[in-house]
Order: structure tokens, then sequence, then C-alpha cells
């Protein structure tokens, strides 16, 4: 058991730094190819959105795109990290970052509904066409692998906080 537990740590770590990776290709390189008119052509990355929506004077959409789409996702990859190098957590600590790393999962997978809905929008509205770029491959990858790591870590916490403390030190 100790050396599944141990592949297992590796495996999550591993994802981590995928994530990680994917996601600062995601967030930097073109998201979609928009063309207008035959002639005109935009890559913006989300990077640019974002920093386009406050040159825009639109601050209120982007905090709010700024915030599932940079930051939460940021910080999940953050607190995974520390929860996967974490050498020993109680059940008090485990449950908290259990419950932590629940609520900013679920706000870091509206991003991938925001990329969604414009790629939708840019489709539908008969002006433009709209073509998924290596950001968005990135950026979903980034997601997944995030996703993936995420579950690893709970079933850890779960299992160190059902586990006495005593068979935890060896390095689980």
């Amino acid at each position: 058991m100790h050396l599944y537990l141990q592949k297992m740590r590796i495996l999550a770590g591993l994802l981590i730094t995928i994530a990680a990776f994917c996601f600062a290709l995601g967030i930097t390189l073109p998201l979609l190819q928009m063309e207008r008119l035959f002639f005109l052509t935009d890559r913006p990355s989300l990077v640019a959105i974002v920093s386009g929506l406050f040159t825009a004077g639109d601050f209120a959409l982007g905090v709010l795109v700024g915030g599932v789409s940079l930051i939460f996702p940021a910080a999940k990859l953050l607190a995974l990290a520390a929860m996967l190098s974490a050498k020993n957590l109680n059940q008090i600590t485990a449950h908290r970052a259990g419950n932590w790393l629940g609520i900013i999962s679920k706000w870091s997978m509206l991003d991938v509904l925001l990329v969604a809905l414009t790629v939708f929008a840019a489709k539908t509205s008969g002006l433009a066409t709209a073509i998924s770029q290596p950001g968005l491959w990135f950026f979903a990858a980034s997601t997944l692998a995030g996703a993936i790591a995420a579950s690893i870590v709970k079933r850890e916490l779960s299992t160190n906080a059902k586990t006495p403390p005593s068979l935890n030190e060896s390095g689980a």
C-alpha cells in the first residue's frame, strides 16, 4: 500500500508540473483566431483579453475573467503543490485543505466555460469565424491535468485523515 501511495504522489506531482507548464503556455499563446470580413484577423491570448478589458474600461468584466481564468487556476495549482509537499496533514488540516481545494476547483472550471462562450459567440454571430489555436489546447490540457492531480491529492488527504499519525510519518 505504501508503494502505491508513493507512486500516486509522484504521478500527482508530475501532473501538477505538466498543468503549470500548460497553464503558462495556455494563457500566453493565442486562444483562437477570429477572422472578420475575410481580411481582418485577431489572435488574442488570455492575458491580452484580460488586459484589453481593463484598457477598454470594463473593470468588472476584467476582474471576473482575470479571476476565474488566471487567478483561480494558478491558486489551485499552488494549493495542490503545497498540499502534496506537506509531509503530514492532520485530520483538521486535511479537511480544511480539501474544502478550499473543492471551492477553488469549482470556480476555476468557469474559465473553460468563458472561453467556450467566446468561441460560440464568434461562430454564431455570422460576422466572424473562430478557429482554435494552441493556447486553447494548452489551457484545456492544464485544466484536465489539474483536475486529475486534484483528485489524487484529495484521495490522499482523505487517506491521511483516516490513518493514525504514527503511520503517516513513514513518508506516505
